[in-house]
């Protein structure tokens, strides 16, 4: 299926993935409830869970460019990530 020589990006991946089964579950247990107070219970869970992983797998990434990247673009892309939770945590 697929052959991966670097691990990072395997590990990358698999987060992913278990990122995407937690959110499929999620969206099976909403439509099992069908209760709308469940669902943005179940929702708000899930707003916890996406952050940590993109954090997750952003640092993997980091780590992997590492030796491969000067300290000031790695600098300029945390930066951006920063940016993105700022963004997202403002009205």
């Amino acid at each position: 299926m697929f052959f991966v020589t670097d691990r990072i990006v395997f590990a990358m991946a698999l987060l992913r993935c278990f990122s995407a089964s937690i959110e499929l579950t999620a969206a099976f247990l909403m439509l099992k409830f069908g209760r709308v107070e469940t669902a943005l219970k179940i929702n708000a869970v899930l707003a916890m869970v996406g952050p940590s992983i993109m954090v997750l797998v952003t640092t993997l990434g980091l780590a992997g460019l590492a030796g491969k990247v000067s300290f000031s673009k790695l600098g300029i892309i945390f930066s951006g990530v920063v940016l993105i939770f700022y963004g997202i945590s403002r009205p």
